[in-house]
This record gives C-alpha cells, structure tokens and sequence, in this order.
C-alpha cells in the first residue's frame, strides 16, 4: 500500500518518470542491493529521460517535420555528390554550435527535403526549437497575415525560432511583398541562428530569382555569410 502511495504522490507531484521507474525497480531483484541513494540517484535519472523525451517529442511536433528522417539514415548508395564525410560533419552539430546556414541544392527527388527534414530532427534532438516550412505556403501565409493583422506577431514568432529551414525555396520569382518578408526572416536570424535552404536552383541563379538587385545584394549577403553548400547532383530517386 505504501509503494502504491508513493506512485499516486509522484504522479500528483508531475513526477511521471520517477513514478513510472519506481513501479518498474522495487520489484527487481537485481536492484535488492542497492543503497537507498543508489536507488534514489536511478529514480532521478528516470525523471531526467523522461523529460528530455517529452521535449523532444514536443520539438518534433512543433516543427512540423511530416514524418522521420535522420542523417544516420542517409543512403550513399546512389551517386549524387553526397559525401559520408560531409553528413558526419552533420552529425557531430557543429552548424549548430557556429551557427552556420545549410544551402541544399539539386534537381527534383535528389533527396533534398529529406536532407532538410533530417537536419531539422538533428535540431530538435540538440533541443533546438525548429520549424520546417515550405517557402511558397510561408509566401502565402504572410501574405494572409499581411491582411489580417497578425504580419508582424508572426514574423516575431518566426525571430524566437532558433532553427528555420525552408524548403522548395525559388520555384517562382519572389514579388515585392516575398522580397521584404525573406528580408526580414534572414536579418533576423543573421548571426543568431542557422537557416537550412532547400532549391531546385543552384545558388548563382537565386540573385535573379529573389528580383531587386538591392534586395536581392542583402538578402543573399546574409544568407550566404557563413554557409556550409551542398550540391546534389544525379538522377531522381522517386
């Protein structure tokens, strides 16, 4: 009864790892030994994961990534200038740390968005607050804002986001509204933290995609300054 209360007293506390790893441990044989601090110390790092996988499990959710991929996953099996050594640069975060931008680029099913998506769940499990956008649907979301109101709330929430990634960046030419929207996203984010840029077109063709050239000199100043560029190349893999 009094183990049973003790369980009810940690969950009522949000305790919810300590009290999950509580029922599962006092019965263990293999714990009988322990000393009441070793016992405690296991219990603490029961709460501990558990916290950390509901944050991560939160992170995910919030950025809206549709689905798994992790850079582990990355398949080199077919050829498209995708090196291990440059996805175990990746891996080891240092983009995240420096806070360097990553500029993906390459034709259609190359594997780009997964890359993306990939780097994303990277972010999250460093405990980066992240957000996966489609550069055409935050076209017109902010257009949508502009009208209702809420243009500036939303680019605030986009400012406070540590990790922005926009995929299927430069599928049309950018009007005067996208122009100083893209603006004020990279200015934002210039030196505070990294942006992931997914492409179709390869970097010397985005001056002429974005259109002003005195819009396109500081959009493109920023987001190239301190960018880690990986061109992919090859055949779809769809």
């Amino acid at each position: 009864m009094l183990n049973e209360q003790t369980v009810t007293i940690m969950n009522e506390l949000k305790l919810f790892g300590m009290a999950r790893g509580f029922a599962d441990r006092i019965g263990r044989a293999d714990h009988a030994e322990l000393s009441h601090a070793d016992f405690v110390g296991l219990l603490v790092e029961d709460e501990k994961l558990h916290r950390e996988n509901q944050r991560l499990a939160r992170l995910l959710r919030n950025a809206k990534l549709n689905g798994l991929a992790c850079l582990e996953d990355v398949d080199y099996k077919h050829p498209r200038g995708l090196s291990k050594q440059t996805i175990l640069e990746l891996i080891r975060g240092d983009w995240l740390e420096k806070k360097l931008n990553i500029l993906l680029t390459g034709p259609t099913g190359i594997g780009k968005s997964f890359l993306a998506k990939a780097l994303g769940h990277q972010a999250c499990r460093a405990g980066r607050t992240t957000a996966y956008l489609r550069f055409p649907r935050l076209a017109e979301n902010l257009f949508v804002a502009k009208a209702d109101g809420t243009h500036l709330k939303m680019l605030s929430r986009l400012a406070r986001t540590q990790v922005i990634i926009l995929d299927d960046f430069g599928l049309s030419a950018l009007n005067d509204l996208e122009r100083k929207n893209l603006l004020e996203i990279v200015e934002d984010r210039y030196e505070i933290g990294p942006l992931v840029v997914a492409s179709q077109l390869p970097i010397k063709d985005w001056h002429h995609i974005v259109g002003d050239p005195t819009l396109a000199d500081a959009i493109l100043d920023r987001i190239l300054h301190r960018a880690h560029k990986i061109e992919m190349k090859g055949k779809s893999l769809r």
